[in-house]
C-alpha cells in the first residue's frame, strides 16, 4: 500500500515538474494571476449540472448581471435557453473527450486542466480564452489562488469554487447542485451510460453507453465543508440556492433573492 502511495507521489511531482518548466504554464499561470481577486467585491453564480438546473429562471439570471460560471457540458443548454454563462469549468478527462469540439471552437472563457490540449488527452488545441489548470485528487487542501494548483475534491464543483474566491467574489451560489444521483455505486467507477440520463439537467448529458464516472458525495461534501471553511476565513459567503436537493453544508438562500439586486 505505501509502495503505491509513494509511486503516485513520484508521478504527481514528475508531472507537476513538467508543467512548471513548460511554456504553456509560464503563460497560464500570468493569466490566472492577472484574474486574481479581479471581481473583488462581486457576487458570482456557479451553474451545477443536477436535474433541478431545469428550475432555473435563466432569464432573470441573464438580466441580473451576475458573473456565472458553467460546469461541464453545459452547452447541452444553449440550444433551449437564450443564455450564456461568463466562463465555464471543466477538469474531467471523460468530459473533456466527449465535449471536445465545443471546447475546441467556444469563444467562451474557460478553465481547463492542463493536459486537455495534450493527444492522449482530449487534444483541445491552445487558445487565447484557455486558461490552464494544474488540478489534483491527491490528499490535501482547498485554495484561494489557483494560480499553481487547485484541488479537485471529487468534483469539478469544488474546482469552480476556489475559481471563484481566487478572483475575489465576495458572495457565491450555487444552482442546481442536487448532490444527489439516481445511478448508484462505487465512488469513481467507471460505468456506461444507459440511452438516458437520468442523473442530469439533460437526458442526453451521459446517454447513449458513452462512458462516466459515479460520483463520490462523500468526498465532495468533505470539500465542500473545507471550501466553506475557508470562505469564512476571507469572510466571503457561499450559498446553496438550489431548488431543493441534498446539500446541507452551505446556508440555503432562495435563487430569486441572490440575484435580486444583481451585482454587489
Amino acid at each position: 500500500m505505501k509502495e503505491n502511495i509513494y509511486k503516485s507521489l513520484i508521478i504527481f511531482l514528475l508531472r507537476k515538474l513538467k508543467w512548471d518548466i513548460s511554456k504553456k504554464a509560464r503563460i497560464s499561470k500570468r493569466k490566472l494571476s492577472q484574474l486574481k481577486d479581479i471581481q473583488k467585491g462581486q457576487k458570482t453564480v456557479i451553474l451545477c449540472n443536477g436535474p433541478s438546473l431545469n428550475l432555473v429562471d435563466f432569464d432573470a439570471l441573464k438580466a441580473s448581471g451576475v458573473y456565472v460560471f458553467g460546469l461541464n457540458k453545459i452547452n447541452l443548454l444553449f440550444s433551449r435557453v437564450d443564455f450564456r454563462p461568463d466562463s465555464i469549468v471543466c477538469v474531467n478527462q471523460k468530459v473533456l473527450e466527449q465535449n471536445a469540439q465545443f471546447y475546441s471552437e467556444t469563444d467562451i472563457d474557460l478553465f481547463l486542466p492542463y493536459h486537455s490540449s495534450y493527444n492522449h488527452c482530449a487534444n483541445i488545441p491552445v487558445r487565447d480564452n484557455i486558461s490552464y489548470l494544474f488540478p489534483y485528487e491527491m490528499r490535501g487542501y482547498p485554495v484561494s489562488d489557483v494560480t499553481d494548483h487547485v484541488l479537485i475534491g471529487a468534483t469539478v464543483t469544488n474546482v469552480a469554487l476556489q475559481i471563484a474566491l481566487h478572483m475575489g467574489f465576495e458572495e457565491i451560489a450555487l444552482v442546481g447542485c442536487d448532490h444527489n444521483f439516481a445511478v448508484k455505486g462505487v465512488p469513481h467507477q467507471s460505468v456506461k451510460s444507459d440511452e438516458k440520463d437520468s442523473c442530469h439537467f439533460d437526458e442526453n448529458y451521459f446517454a447513449g453507453g458513452v462512458s462516466w464516472d459515479l460520483p463520490d458525495l462523500t468526498q465532495s461534501e468533505l470539500t465542500y465543508e473545507r471550501i466553506g471553511y475557508l470562505a469564512n476565513s476571507l469572510d466571503r459567503k457561499i450559498y446553496n440556492c438550489t431548488e431543493g436537493g441534498n446539500l446541507e453544508v452551505f446556508e440555503r438562500l432562495s435563487f430569486e433573492t441572490f440575484i435580486a439586486n444583481g451585482k454587489i
